[in-house]
């Protein structure tokens, strides 16, 4: 009878080749080269100091007195001024653009201002002695014609102060009639272009703080446009004529205009106890928009109570509505701060490429690839790791680099365009999120090149090139560049929305960009996710 022989078990815990395991050899590898540990705290602080020196070195002044305000232009000196002019801060908190001529009464209590407009007509061209009253000669090279968002109309509103709540109700160059308040709504009435044979008749009316405009061809039937609540009016509010035109321009530069309307039939049903005044508002020589006149009227026939049989010829410049962000109208947001971000993009490129190549060059895959055969796996756990450590790193520097860059650019006059916290958080964290995706990119084509060189050309080709070409190439090409490249991802810095009832530059050099935040993120997510499919192929299909 013969003896059996038990096998032989080791006493040791059987080992474990589960994903968190891989994660934690993949990490060992990492934090054990000294060259890419080191590079990654250049990439931190490279992004903090390239943001410092961005921030500090932008300075802003505007001059005055000699032509038209330019706001963040002129270094300190004869008629200029170190910082940036006062800036109108709407009902809402938000900065605005307040910048137009008023005709204006007291109405006590409910009421309502009607009036007619026979002629609306505009002027494009630069002052040659400051502000002047159209048709002066004081222009050089006017160019007639309206601007389509210059507007004229009634405007109930509970102050001249910049910034006051309002509703409007008004003609516009080529947009038709249309309502709006509180300087980001926006209501339209119709298309209707305004003469001596088609004249438009506008009311608004006002009952507590409820205020509701109309539109009349003819003054006996009214269409009502809409009905808009302006929150806490007082008892006592200013109604009357409003005229206002835009600069005219590409984003970056432009000419400022002036718009000249006739009314007639001006009436104010309630108790107006007041007499007709002009007001310029937010036009004067430190005003935060470019404007061509300070505003003026002219008024011919007779006055009887609240009622009128005179005619007003009222001209104004600027605008009423939302403040953009950059171009013309300078101001600074947190994306500013975060310049910085481009050079350690580059770096981090650079030391994901290596994560995966160096293996391939000293033959240290075929260990990685012994231990763990489950190759897509293993590239899982490469791009989890340096994902990882590229958004911490990132994360913490452009958070340090927001911080100071903010201080430095208000310590040197710049304005900084409030965004809200959240916001903030969403550039700051978003663009380190952005590093981190670039950073899987560059690993995933790292793993198909199987050579550093070739894949940190490949990302940068794909991702800095087209952002370059997006802020170089005209409007319809850099739409399409920003929209179909991995370069959309920087959308995620965009801070401030777009108003269609304003005239501006909507483009990626003013920092505006044709996706939105996370639909732009989402181009360069989806260019990674397929990166990765590819790498993870060619992983699995060939030899180490």
């Amino acid at each position: 009878m013969s003896a059996t022989t038990a096998p032989y078990r080791s006493p040791l815990p059987a080992g474990r080749d589960g994903f968190a395991q891989l994660l934690h050899a993949e990490w060992t590898k990492f934090r054990t080269v000294r060259g890419w540990v080191i590079a990654t705290a250049v990439a931190a602080l490279v992004i903090v100091l390239f943001s410092y020196l961005g921030s500090s070195g932008s300075h802003s002044g505007y001059c005055t007195g000699s032509g038209p305000s330019s706001p963040g232009q002129g270094p300190p000196g004869a008629g200029c001024h170190a910082g940036h002019p006062p800036v109108a801060i709407g009902p809402g908190g938000q900065p605005v653009v307040d910048a137009y001529y008023l005709v204006h009464q007291p109405l006590i209590g409910d009421g309502s201002v009607t009036a007619r407009v026979t002629s609306f007509t505009g002027v494009t061209a630069t002052a040659t002695g400051g502000r002047v009253a159209v048709g002066s000669g004081g222009l050089t090279n006017p160019h007639a014609g309206l601007q389509p968002w210059a507007k004229a109309g009634v405007l109930i509103t509970p102050s001249t102060a910049q910034g006051a709540a309002y509703a409007a109700v008004m003609v516009t160059g080529s947009r038709g009639v249309r309502m709006q308040d509180d300087y980001t709504h926006d209501v339209a009435g119709g298309p209707a272009a305004v003469s001596a044979a088609a004249p438009r008749w506008l009311r608004l009316t006002r009952t507590g703080d409820t205020i509701t405009g109309y539109q009349s061809a003819d003054g006996m039937t009214w269409t009502k446009i809409a009905t808009v609540h302006l929150g806490h009016l007082p008892s006592t509010v200013q109604v009357g004529l409003f005229v206002t035109s835009p600069v005219s321009t590409n984003g970056q530069q432009g000419a400022p205009t002036a718009a000249t309307a006739i009314f007639d039939h001006a009436t104010i049903a309630g108790t107006a106890p007041g007499a007709w005044a002009g007001d310029s508002i937010g036009t004067g020589p430190n005003s935060d928009y470019p404007t061509l006149v300070d505003g003026q009227y002219q008024q011919s026939g007779a006055t009887t109570g609240s009622a009128t049989t005179a005619t007003f010829t009222v001209t104004g410049s600027g605008d009423i509505g939302p403040r953009p962000a950059g171009g013309m109208f300078g101001g600074d947001t947190v994306a500013n701060t975060l310049l910085g971000g481009f050079v350690g993009l580059l770096v981090m490129i650079v030391v994901a490429a290596l994560f995966i190549t160096t293996e391939y060059r000293r033959g240290m895959i075929l260990t990685t690839l012994a231990a763990s055969p489950k190759r897509g796996r293993v590239l899982a756990a490469k791009a989890v790791v340096i994902g990882a450590v590229t958004f911490v790193v990132a994360l913490a520097a452009l958070a340090v680099s927001a911080a100071i860059g903010t201080h430095a650019l208000e310590a040197n006059g710049n304005y900084m365009y409030p965004a809200g916290f959240l916001t903030d958080v969403r550039v700051i964290a978003g663009t380190a999120a952005l590093l981190a995706v670039a950073a899987v990119l560059a690993l995933a084509v790292g793993t198909a090149l199987r050579r550093s060189s070739g894949a940190v050309t490949a990302v940068i080709l794909a991702l800095i090139v087209p952002y370059i070409l997006g802020l170089s190439l005209p409007a319809g090409a850099s739409r399409w560049v920003l929209r179909l490249t991995p370069t959309a991802a920087f959308a995620i810095q965009q801070t401030v929305g777009r108003f269609h009832q304003v005239s501006y530059g909507y483009e990626a050099s003013n920092g505006y960009y044709p996706l939105g935040p996370w639909a732009g993120f989402a181009v360069l997510c989806a260019y990674t996710a397929l990166a990765l499919g590819l790498a993870t192929y060619v992983l699995r299909t060939r030899d180490a």
